[in-house]
C-alpha cells in the first residue's frame, strides 16, 4: 500500500509539472522589451542600431526585408521570455536565446518558428524542425495547440540553470536539461554535432532570426529569475 501511494503521488507530481512547468522564482518584474513604436533595446549582432529590414508595423516588430538577425541589447541567464508571433505562408524564423560566442562562432538554442504545413522543414528532421521545437535537436508536442501561418501564436521560454522549457499557446510542449548525457547525445544526432559544447553556456542575448521570410512579433517581455541548477 505504501509503495502504491508513493506511485500515485509521483504520478500526480509529473502531471502537475506537465501543466505548470518547474518552480520559478522571479527576481524582478516582467519587463517589456519592445515598446511597439521604436527599436530601442534591439541591435545588430555587433551591437549597432538596426537600420534596415526590421520595421515597426501596427505595433509589431516586423521582419520586412533583409536586415540580418536582431538582438536584445542585454544578455540574460535565468528568465521567462514571452512574445506573440505570426509567420508568413511557407515562412521560417526562430528565437535563439543565451546566444553567445563558442570559439570562433556564435550560437544559442533555438525555439523554432515555422509554417509547419507549408515549409519543407515541417517534414524534415523527424519532426525536430517544427514550431516550438528545440531546432533540429528535440521534438515539441504541439498537437492541437499550433496555429497555422498567418495566425498569432504565443511563445514562452523558461530558462533556469540547465533546465529549459518551451511553451506554445499556454501549453508546455518541450523541456530539457542541457547538463544530461541524454541531451548531449541528442546534440550529437543533430546538425550541431561538431559543436560539442552547444547550449552549455547559460548567459547570452535573445536573438530574433532573419531567415529571409516575413515574420511578426509583438508583446515581447522578459522576467528575470533566481539562479537555478
Amino acid at each position: 500500500m505504501k509503495h502504491f501511494l508513493s506511485s500515485l503521488v509521483m504520478s500526480a507530481c509529473m502531471a502537475a509539472c506537465a501543466t505548470r512547468g518547474f518552480a520559478q522564482e522571479a527576481v524582478g518584474d516582467k519587463v517589456s522589451l519592445f515598446d511597439g513604436k521604436t527599436l530601442a533595446g534591439w541591435t545588430t549582432g555587433s551591437g549597432k542600431p538596426m537600420e534596415q529590414g526590421w520595421v515597426i508595423e501596427d505595433g509589431c516588430l516586423h521582419r520586412k526585408s533583409r536586415g540580418g538577425d536582431i538582438f536584445s541589447a542585454k544578455a540574460y541567464t535565468n528568465f521567462i521570455f514571452e512574445l506573440e508571433w505570426k509567420i508568413s505562408p511557407k515562412g521560417n524564423s526562430g528565437i535563439k536565446y543565451r546566444y553567445t560566442t563558442y570559439g570562433k562562432s556564435s550560437n544559442g538554442p533555438e525555439y523554432q518558428i515555422l509554417d509547419d504545413a507549408g515549409h519543407p522543414d515541417g517534414s524534415k528532421g523527424a519532426g525536430k524542425r517544427r514550431s516550438a521545437c528545440l531546432y533540429d535537436i528535440m521534438v515539441a508536442d504541439t498537437a492541437e495547440v499550433y496555429k497555422e501561418a498567418g495566425q498569432w501564436n504565443t511563445a514562452k521560454i523558461v530558462a533556469r540553470g540547465h533546465k529549459v522549457e518551451h511553451w506554445l499557446n499556454d501549453k508546455l510542449v518541450l523541456s530539457y536539461d542541457s547538463s544530461t548525457d541524454a541531451f548531449r547525445e541528442a546534440v550529437q544526432q543533430s546538425k550541431f554535432k561538431a559543436n560539442a559544447d552547444y547550449a552549455s553556456k547559460l548567459t547570452g542575448r535573445i536573438m530574433l532570426q532573419d531567415h529571409g521570410n516575413l515574420v511578426w512579433y509583438r508583446n515581447i517581455a522578459i522576467t528575470e529569475l533566481a539562479a537555478g541548477e
